[in-house]
C-alpha cells in the first residue's frame, strides 16, 4: 500500500483511464456490481507485468465485471488469449459486454462457475494466473496456480495487503485468510516471491523449474 497522494500520483502519470476503461467502471456501478474491481495502478502494474513476462496465455481467477480483464487483454500480442472465470452469471454477462466494447470478444472467454471446480478442469501450461477471488480459498488457488503455471509463470494476487490487516489480522477475517496465502506463498519452494504494495498489494510469485532454487 502507498499513501493516498503517491497512488494518486502514480495513476495521474501511469494509469489514467481512457474511454474504454472508463466506460467499464461506468457499466459495472450501473449494473450495481461490487465496487471491488482493481484501481487503475493496479490494472497497470498487471498489464506491465503480464507484458514483461511475454504472456500468450493468460488465467483470471475473479472477473467481476470484466476492468482488470481489459487490461490483462492489452497486455497480449495479436494471438494471445484470456480466459476469465467467474461464479456471479450477471457479472459474466457485464464482462463479456466490457470485453465486446474493448475489442476483445475473440480472444477473452469468460467461463462462469465455481472456481475450484472450473480450476480442476483445466490443463496448463499458463504464462500467468492472475487471481482476485474470494480470499477463503486463496490457498488452493495458490496449488491450482502452482499446477497450471509453465516455468518463469507468474502468479499474481490481488489485496495480498488487505488495507494493512494482514499484520495483525482477525481469526477468520478475510485479512487471516489473505495472511495465510502470504505466508503459504513466501514459503514455496515452488516460487520466488514478494509483494508489490501498490493499490491493496500485488503478491508476485514466479514460478520455479523442478531443479530451480530461489
Amino acid at each position: 500500500m502507498v499513501a493516498d497522494d503517491l497512488g494518486q500520483y502514480i495513476e495521474a502519470l501511469f494509469a489514467r483511464e481512457d474511454r474504454v476503461l472508463s466506460e467499464a467502471r461506468k457499466r459495472a456501478d450501473a449494473e450495481d456490481l461490487p465496487q471491488i474491481q482493481v484501481p487503475p495502478a493496479t490494472g497497470r502494474l498487471v498489464q506491465v507485468l503480464v507484458r514483461l513476462s511475454g504472456a500468450e496465455r493468460v488465467l483470471e481467477v475473479g472477473t467481476l465485471g470484466g476492468y482488470s480483464a481489459v487490461w490483462i487483454a492489452r497486455a497480449l500480442p495479436g494471438h494471445g488469449t484470456l480466459l476469465t472465470l467467474e461464479r456471479e452469471p450477471r457479472h459474466a454477462e457485464v464482462a463479456r459486454e466490457t470485453l465486446r466494447q474493448a475489442g476483445f470478444s475473440d480472444r477473452a472467454e469468460v467461463r462462469e462457475g465455481e472456481a475450484l471446480a472450473l480450476l480442476e478442469e483445466l490443463d496448463g501450461p499458463f504464462d500467468v494466473v492472475f487471481v482476485d477471488a474470494d480470499k477463503e480459498s486463496m490457498v488452493h488457488y495458490l496449488e491450482h496456480g502452482a499446477r497450471l503455471l509453465r516455468p518463469g509463470g507468474l502468479l499474481l494476487a490481488d489485496n495480498a495487503l488487505w488495507r494493512g490487516m494482514v499484520v495483525s489480522p482477525e481469526e477468520g477475517s478475510p485479512a487471516a485468510h489473505v495472511d495465510r496465502f502470504n505466508r503459504a506463498l513466501a514459503g514455496d519452494p515452488r516460487f520466488i516471491a514478494t509483494i508489490v504494495p501498490v493499490g491493496d498489494g500485488v503478491a508476485v510469485g514466479v514460478r520455479l523449474a523442478a531443479d530451480s532454487t530461489g
